[in-house]
């Protein structure tokens, strides 16, 4: 029959809360990368579609015809970076991913008061409900509305490689005294 105790219960949620914020600081790292390669080409068409206007004053008709091109170019440039506007999403995921590092700090300090054997059971399910709750409240009102965060709740609810936790997986995060298992030296 299958047994999950209490620890393990934490140690699991505490894979997902590691998974679900690391995967929130990835998202923000990659808009953010985005939003400014997007900003250094709108910057670009911007300023050659200027410096072919200056020259298309003097010029011919080809110039005329590059210069309304460059014009047009910075104008969808714009306009894309404008309708797709990264940043609150950046924000949004940076602002997750900041909770949820308390989360997974409040878990670390939990599974460290139950190896030094400092919290009863009744306590420590106590401290399990409440470190959900902050878990669901984080998820609930943070996260932005995308295609990142749906790929990042399905892999933190999936584990690492897709078939769960293993105690491996956990133990990256902890200090070497919270482990389970220990790595062959």
């Amino acid at each position: 029959m299958f047994q999950l105790s209490v620890i393990d219960h934490i140690r699991l949620s505490f894979g997902s809360a590691v998974t679900a914020y690391e995967a929130h600081a990835d998202a923000a790292a990659r808009l953010a990368r985005w939003a400014w390669h997007a900003r250094i080409l709108t910057m670009g068409a911007v300023a050659l579609a200027a410096v072919l206007s200056g020259i298309a004053l003097h010029a011919g008709r080809g110039v005329q015809i590059a210069a309304t091109t460059a014009a047009t170019l910075a104008l969808i440039a714009c306009a894309g970076y404008i309708a797709f506007d990264p940043t609150p999403r950046i924000y949004g995921h940076r602002a997750t991913a900041a909770r949820l590092w308390l989360l997974c700090e409040k878990y670390r300090a939990l599974l460290a008061e139950v190896h030094d054997e400092l919290i009863d059971l009744a306590a420590l399910k106590e401290r399990r409900a409440e470190l959900l709750r902050d878990a669901a409240s984080v998820l609930e009102t943070t996260s932005p509305d995308d295609r990142a965060s749906y790929e990042i709740a399905r892999k933190a609810l999936r584990g690492l490689g897709g078939a769960g936790y293993s105690d491996a997986d956990l133990d990256r995060y902890l200090p070497a005294s919270l482990r389970k298992q220990t790595t062959a030296a």
